[in-house]
């Protein structure tokens, strides 16, 4: 399967839909009549206390994130430009303690005291169909980027998503570079997280659709260019139990099939990832029990950039905080809790804890030379998250978030290490335009 060749083929195909409203780009006022600018400064701090290992790592920074995006030409066919402008500042690091992977690193390997990136990106519009080329920061089962340090992470390519058909979203992209969260240059490349190769280009297409108010479909195909192939389905159910729906049931199975491609620079690969989730919500309260499983010798892996950090293109139940879950043969167990506390009279406030056990790690089936060689075989683990979250209401911080996250990992194995994880985060979005 040729996913460029599809990629165009998609977008072909939305833009001759008979169907086109044009009510987006109708809707134009211009260029400048519809531009904004929006920020986001971030105070984060990073704790990770290895229990067997001397690798601790513990920084603190501030980051600052500038995003500007025009409105489109009038016209059938609407023009613009996206730009952004990231900065961060070490506020806290040095002693051998740099491995937080949340700031740009020097030439010895300790963290810069300051560091910036910027990029931007063409687009067009016709009707409810977008395309864009540049420096994107995609949002995909197989293909997503993380923004969970300072500086969000970007890829450099072609992007296209399509809402013609009420409920249809229709998205693709293909990427021939990349820039991580700890980076200001955008040359890196597509990596393989677990087994620490790096491939070519990475492409995607697929999709989402509302079959039903309580249903939803997703589709995706994704090629990482001499790593793997990998298709990805969902199915999500969202079942009221009652008319006023303070109580409802929602079901969500994930599934992934990884194969090998071209050169397989990670080895041979196939492997069948899926979970499913159960929450049953009651007012404020929300309970949520779920089930994941890995089928064959290697793990589920999924995309990392140059800089070293994971990303988020794993959507799978039990992939948490610390770990995955995600070892060849694994079978894993989660129970969840959330409190929204606005009911109680504190809104903004909101609690969360969950427990994940995974087993059944089977290390002895994967070959000599796999790069995925280091699991041990009949690994069990075990996480503990808690989370704490509030943000204002109104007044003059109105909207500025602060989120407290800890974890606390063990495992019988030699994939990983024990550790105990904190996290401190402080957000405040502004629109300067």
């Amino acid at each position: 399967m040729n996913v460029r060749l599809l990629i165009l083929g998609g977008l072909g195909l939305t833009l001759l839909c008979p169907a086109l409203a044009q009510a987006n780009q109708a809707q134009s006022r211009g260029f400048v009549e519809d531009s904004r600018i929006n920020g986001l400064v971030r105070n984060n701090y990073r704790n990770n206390d290895h229990r067997q290992w001397d690798l601790d790592a513990r920084e603190w920074g501030q980051g600052l994130q500038l995003d500007y995006a025009s409105g489109y030409t009038r016209g059938t066919l609407g023009w613009g430009l996206d730009a952004h402008a990231y900065f961060a500042t070490r506020l806290d690091s040095g002693g051998g303690r740099a491995r937080t992977m949340m700031l740009v690193s020097d030439s010895d390997g300790s963290s810069k005291r300051e560091s910036a990136t910027a990029g931007g990106a063409l687009k067009m519009r016709l009707s409810n169909t977008e395309l864009k080329y540049g420096d994107l920061r995609p949002q995909t089962p197989v293909l997503a980027l993380a923004d969970n340090r300072l500086m969000p992470a970007t890829a450099t390519g072609l992007a296209f998503s399509s809402r013609e058909v009420e409920g249809l979203l229709l998205e693709g992209g293909h990427f021939s570079a990349s820039r991580d969260f700890n980076q200001t240059g955008h040359r890196g490349g597509f990596h393989a997280g677990y087994a620490r190769v790096e491939g070519g280009d990475a492409s995607y297409l697929g999709g989402t659709y509302q079959l039903h108010p309580q249903v939803g479909l997703g589709l995706y195909s994704s090629r990482y260019q001499d790593l793997w192939r990998q298709h990805y389905v969902n199915l999500n159910l969202d079942q009221p139990l009652d008319a006023e729906a303070r109580r409802s049931l929602n079901l969500d199975l994930q599934l992934y099939r990884s194969l090998d491609d071209g050169k397989a620079l990670a080895g041979d690969i196939a492997v069948t990832a899926w979970s499913a989730a159960l929450a049953l919500k009651e007012g404020p309260h929300t309970v949520t029990l779920a089930h994941q499983r890995i089928h064959g010798q290697q793990p589920f892996d999924y995309l990392a950039l140059s800089g070293g950090g994971f990303h988020g293109s794993i959507y799978l139940a039990n992939a948490s905080l610390i770990a995955d879950f995600n070892g060849p043969g694994e079978r894993s167990w989660s129970l969840g809790y959330r409190l929204d506390l606005e009911p109680l009279g504190l809104p903004g406030l909101s609690f969360g804890t969950r427990y994940i056990r995974g087993s059944h790690v089977d290390g002895r089936r994967i070959p000599q030379d796999s790069p995925y060689r280091y699991y041990a075989d009949k690994e069990r683990h075990w996480e503990r998250d808690i989370d704490l979250s509030y943000r204002v209401q109104n007044g003059v911080a109105k909207d500025l978030s602060l989120s407290l996250r800890q974890g606390t990992y063990r495992i019988h194995g030699t994939s990983n290490g024990d550790v105990d994880h904190i996290r401190l985060v402080t957000e405040y979005p502004f629109s300067l335009l």
